[in-house]
């Protein structure tokens, strides 16, 4: 009856106060929350764990550059050739519910702005599975709010600003170069392949053969630099060039060709005979077909000090040397300068408007032949319908 008055409720005298006080202060004490992950630490994991998915090229220069830039908020200043820092900047701060709403707003390539959310959506999805976050809505899927989903026929807007009508299907093209449709005249092609040829220096007379060879082909710029004689000459009448492989420069690697495809393309006599002309005697299968003079894959990069512009560094201060093609523009031989890629444009549109069957074209080019249709056939005033009966 009386164990009311005998207990101790606080246990000192049963030796146990120290023990049970600190457990009810832990058990009172307000829950310790974990800060979110901050989103370039987000992205470095992501990074490790895509790497594997993704073709080395795509990997190096569109995540590990492209996307990894916007997220840190670098900009490229075509006048300095350098990064500057923005205001957009979202790779130190904690993954919140404004993160996405940051980045979108940059002022950089909607295409690219677009690429990189989708990566960052995916990376934190990945993160939620883990269990690694405890947000419950992804911040880096943007709903468009200007989007009208109830009207089909409403014309939209472009990155650029332009207007595209409902009935305008916009072209699946998966970078700058690709999309630029512009082209040398016929007589700006030979003027362009003959500087080559003639030039005063070595280089560009190494050259030389590759550009004609791109304007008789249209391949891509890696393709010709990854073919190999064993890429000539083939099929039962050897009448066939095989565009299977890609090279790089920025990783110096060989790979698949852009599409993945294998395309065969059926030469013509003008290019059998560019070919016959510069294979040397003693060339073996594995040999490329085009070299710099030191032997060496020609990329991009070396392509364009030729074609373009060749910048150095003396005493600090910057000096630019004009190419061959932006020499030719400069000096009135040429209607205008465009880059080396456009050698694959001009050699579309000439070959469309002379006739050449378009299935041929788009499967030798690894194009289709709506986007031929669309691009490469412009309205020729000089025809017009035909009387049919």
């Amino acid at each position: 009856e009386n164990w009311q008055i005998l207990f101790d409720p606080t246990f000192v005298k049963y030796g146990l106060a120290v023990k049970y006080t600190s457990a009810a202060l832990k058990l009172a004490a307000p829950p310790i929350v974990e800060p979110e992950m901050t989103v370039g630490a987000m992205w470095e994991e992501y990074l490790l764990w895509k790497q594997p998915q993704l073709e080395p090229t795509t990997f190096r220069l569109r995540f590990c550059k492209t996307y990894t830039n916007l997220i840190k908020g670098l900009v490229w200043d075509k006048e300095t050739q350098s990064f500057n820092q923005s205001s957009y900047s979202i790779w130190d701060l904690s993954i919140s519910n404004t993160v996405g709403e940051i980045l979108f707003k940059a002022t950089t390539g909607q295409e690219n702005k677009q690429k990189s959310l989708a990566a960052l959506s995916e990376a934190f999805t990945r993160l939620q599975s883990l269990g690694k976050t405890k947000l419950t809505i992804d911040p880096f899927v943007i709903e468009n709010k200007a989007e009208n989903k109830t009207d089909k026929y409403k014309s939209t807007v472009n990155a650029d600003g332009t207007e595209r009508e409902w009935w305008d299907i916009p072209d699946n093209e998966s970078d700058n170069d690709e999309r630029d449709k512009r082209c040398f005249s016929k007589a700006d092609m030979v003027t362009i392949i003959d500087a080559f040829y003639n030039h005063k220096n070595a280089s560009p007379r190494e050259l030389a053969p590759l550009v004609e060879f791109r304007f008789l082909t249209g391949c891509r710029s890696g393709e010709a630099f990854a073919l190999r004689w064993r890429d000539c000459f083939r099929g039962k009448e050897q009448n066939n060039i095989v565009f299977s492989r890609s090279y790089n420069g920025q990783i110096k690697n060989v790979q698949v060709t852009k599409t993945g495809e294998t395309r065969i393309f059926k030469m013509y006599p003008k290019l059998r005979e560019l070919l016959l002309r510069i294979k040397p005697e003693n060339a073996k299968s594995t040999d490329l077909v085009f070299t710099k003079l030191n032997g060496k894959h020609w990329d991009t990069g070396a392509v364009t000090e030729l074609w373009h512009q060749k910048q150095e560094k003396h005493n600090g201060k910057k000096y630019a040397y004009s190419g061959v093609v932006t020499q030719l523009a400069t000096d009135g031989l040429i209607d205008g300068y465009l880059p080396f890629y456009n050698c694959r444009h001009t050699f579309i549109s000439l070959q469309a408007h002379a006739g050449t069957d378009l299935f041929l074209l788009a499967t030798a080019c690894g194009n289709s032949v709506e986007v031929i249709q669309k691009h490469y056939l412009g309205i020729d005033p000089n025809v017009s319908f035909t009387d049919i009966y």
